[in-house]
C-alpha cells in the first residue's frame, strides 16, 4: 500500500494551471494533444476510482480532446481526488479487480493508478512549461512497475520501446526512459 494523494494532488496543480491556448499543444505521448492527454486523465481517474471500489465499469475510453469537459480545470482534480481517496482503505488493496478491460490484482492495479499519475503528470508539466516533481517513494514504486515491463510487451499500447538514458541518469528520467518517454523531450 502507499498514498496516492501526493502525486494526484500534483497532477491536479498542473491541470488547474492549463491555458485554454495548452490544449492543441503537442505532449510527449504520441498522437496526444494536451487536450487529449487531460481526457485521458480524466478517464483514468474514473477507471481506477472503480478499480479500487471493485465496480466494473464500462465506457472510459479516454484520449480525445472533443471528450475533455468544459470545466476540466475542477473536475478532473476533483476525479484526481476522489481516485486517490478509493485507494486509502485496505480492502482497495486486496483482491481480484478491473481496469482497463483487464482482470488483475487489486494491489497491481494500484501500482499501474501511480504509473499513470506519475507519468501523465510528467507529461503535462512537459507540455505546458510547469515544474515537475515527484516524491522518491512513489518514484521507487513506478520505477518498480515500469521495469517489470518486458520488451516484448512494449508495443506502444502501455509503454513504447524503452528509450536508453543511461546508468547516472536521474530515477526520474531512468523512469520515464523505461515507460518510452525521452527525459529531453521538449
Amino acid at each position: 500500500m502507499f498514498d496516492l494523494s501526493p502525486a494526484a494532488d500534483r497532477l491536479a496543480g498542473l491541470v488547474r494551471n492549463v491555458s485554454d491556448g495548452d490544449l492543441k499543444a503537442p505532449t510527449p505521448c504520441p498522437n496526444y494533444t494536451v487536450g487529449d492527454l487531460l481526457d485521458h486523465v480524466n478517464g483514468l481517474s474514473v477507471a481506477f476510482t472503480m478499480a479500487a471500489l471493485k465496480t466494473p465499469v464500462e465506457g472510459t475510453g479516454s484520449g480525445d480532446a472533443a471528450r475533455l469537459p468544459l470545466d476540466f480545470r475542477e473536475s478532473v482534480p476533483q476525479r484526481l481526488g476522489e481516485l486517490a481517496q478509493a485507494w486509502r482503505p485496505l480492502e482497495a488493496w486486496e483482491g481480484m479487480t478491473a481496469a482497463g478491460g483487464l482482470d488483475l490484482p487489486a494491489e497491481v492495479a494500484g501500482a499501474v493508478a501511480l504509473d499513470e499519475i506519475v507519468l501523465h503528470g510528467w507529461d503535462l508539466a512537459r507540455a505546458t512549461g510547469q515544474p515537475f516533481e515527484v516524491e522518491p517513494d512513489l518514484l521507487e514504486v513506478v520505477y518498480g512497475f515500469v521495469s517489470s515491463i518486458g520488451p516484448d510487451d512494449r508495443d506502444g499500447s502501455l509503454f513504447g520501446p524503452a528509450v536508453e538514458v543511461g546508468s547516472s541518469a536521474s530515477l526520474l528520467d531512468r523512469v520515464l526512459g523505461l515507460s518510452g518517454r525521452n527525459p529531453a523531450w521538449s
